[in-house]
């Protein structure tokens, strides 16, 4: 019988290497910097920013819908000049109602879920990001990528109005004042329709509940302030307006361009245009406060 031969004593010995330990001294850029970086990622993965062009489509294909009707205006204007004004600023949002709930819809599930479908809110906890950082650094992106379908056309409007008339210079400044209402309107706006979209899309992790969830909470309501105020119409039921986010936000945008409410919900119910904004406000701080306790109940 032959006997195993022993393995020479340098390949059966172990080896340790000391490879030291060095302590971190670079800059530690601490919570602002981390809620920075959080706002940041999240407002890019919003437009697909670094991601597959499949994510880019839905959004893109949004926004360039909702800046329809504003080109048709600044193409109207360059063909034909006229001094009317064929898209009044007032009427925006009224024209694009759906596309506001639909664009919240597929930009919400991926600033405020994604970080739940990946499972890695337990990183961000751990760090020097709290949970209220988190929150609002979300709601903060999320209000943002609003603006490019609430500020942007509006934008575009008024500059279609102005090559309308025979001289631009002259409107833009008798039409200065529209500045302040379009800005205020689109901040307003943006910051109601992200707060209910960014609470409703952090229930789930599920991309498409928190979208049919989202367009749900905006659609719905729009449909009972419609019959309960316009259909049967009764003194009780006016208050049901209040239900209506996207309702509150067309009344707000009338009263603060200086406009008359027509043929709408709000105007049907009848209240104080300021009584919209002070329900816009609500909604808001409401939904704010949802998205707040929501994460402060995530296990970290």
């Amino acid at each position: 019988m032959t006997m195993p031969s022993t393995p020479p004593a340098e390949a059966s010995a172990s080896n340790i290497y000391d490879l030291g330990y060095r302590r971190y001294e670079g800059e530690r850029l601490g919570r602002r910097h981390a809620v920075l970086a959080l706002y940041r990622e999240s407002l890019r993965g919003a437009f697909g920013l670094g991601r597959s062009a499949a994510s880019k489509v839905a959004p893109a294909i949004l926004i360039a819908i909702a800046l329809v009707p504003a080109l048709v205006q600044l193409i109207i204007a360059a063909v034909i000049p006229i001094e009317a004004e064929l898209i009044r600023a007032e009427d925006y949002y009224g024209l694009i109602t759906l596309v506001l709930a639909l664009f919240c819809g597929v930009v919400a599930p991926d600033i405020v879920g994604r970080d739940q479908r990946n499972r890695s809110l337990t990183l961000y906890f751990s760090r020097a990001i709290s949970r209220t950082d988190y929150a609002l650094g979300k709601l903060a992106a999320m209000t943002t990528a609003m603006l490019a379908i609430t500020l942007a056309p509006q934008v575009l409007l008024f500059v279609g109005n102005a090559l309308g008339t025979q001289d631009f210079g002259r409107f833009v400044a008798d039409e200065w004042t529209q500045v302040f209402p379009i800005v205020f309107t689109a901040a307003i706006g943006s910051t109601l329709i992200a707060s209910i979209g960014a609470v409703v899309a952090a229930q789930t992790p599920q991309r498409a509940f928190a979208t049919v969830g989202i367009i749900v909470a905006f659609v719905l309501p729009l449909f009972i302030a419609s019959i309960l105020v316009q259909e049967i119409g009764t003194e009780v039921l006016r208050p049901a307006v209040f239900i209506s986010p996207l309702d509150l936000l067309d009344g707000t945008t009338v009263w603060l361009f200086g406009g008359t409410l027509e043929e709408s919900v709000a105007a049907e119910a009848g209240f104080h245009p300021a009584a919209y904004l002070a329900g816009c406000l609500v909604i808001t701080a409401i939904a704010v406060g949802l998205l707040l306790r929501r994460y402060a109940k995530v296990q970290a």
